[in-house]
């Protein structure tokens, strides 16, 4: 008898191991709902409102404008960036006007020759030439720091990479930052969307960052 639930219990054993091992085998194909990724849920998950754009004022003597990137190479490619010229050729000259620091970054093997026409800098405006975070490697924490400067308003292509790595890296040094939506573009709107909603609800960044368009900032 004892030998008979010797055997039941070793084949209950078996059964086991194996159904663990199918498991096992089986891999992500069995994973439970619970355990699906941002890839697997990618279709169902629904876009958030669009966040609400605020009037700004800033003061000139402690803000700069930032123009990152508005090269032939890229922005003349790019459709959206080609779109907002004009409204960046305004704001630009609305914080000239102002005497407001205007600091511009440039890609690799290009100059400031390269730079769109409609916004191309002016003799003696400082310029800077890095990958995406145009603190790095630059001197543009220096000429920020020697003007006094605050706050920055942030724009240029691409939204989700020079404009959204140079403004976190503005926030992170203490700078406030102003992303007028309509000056910032990518090649594909999504990118846009999830950089607007990075700058409203990423840590500490979220905190230093105000959305807004350009005719709503006044210097």
């Amino acid at each position: 008898m004892l030998q008979g639930r010797n055997l039941t219990a070793v084949a209950t054993t078996v059964i086991a191991l194996g159904a663990f091992v199918s498991i096992f085998l089986a891999g992500p194909s069995i994973r439970p709902a619970g355990a699906q990724t941002i890839i697997d849920k990618w279709a169902s998950v629904p876009a958030p409102p669009p966040p609400t754009l605020k009037q700004v004022t800033v003061d000139p003597k402690t803000t700069a404008l930032l123009m990152l990137d508005f090269m032939s190479q890229n922005c003349g490619k790019r459709p959206a960036c080609v779109a907002s010229l004009p409204t960046m050729k305004k704001l630009l000259a609305n914080a000239r006007a102002a005497k407001a620091p205007v600091i511009y970054s440039i890609i690799a093997n290009s100059t400031t020759v390269n730079v769109m026409p409609d916004v191309a800098p002016l003799g003696g405006e400082p310029w800077v030439q890095a990958g995406p975070d145009k603190f790095i490697n630059t001197d543009l924490a220096r000429i920020l720091k020697d003007k006094g400067i605050q706050t920055v308003i942030v724009t240029g292509t691409a939204s989700n990479g020079a404009v959204l790595f140079t403004a976190a890296g503005a926030a992170f040094r203490g700078m406030n930052v102003i992303v007028p939506v309509d000056g910032m573009s990518a090649v594909d709107p999504y990118a846009d969307l999830s950089t607007a909603y990075t700058f409203l609800n990423a840590p500490s960044l979220s905190a230093k960052t105000t959305l807004t368009k350009a005719d709503m900032i006044k210097f």
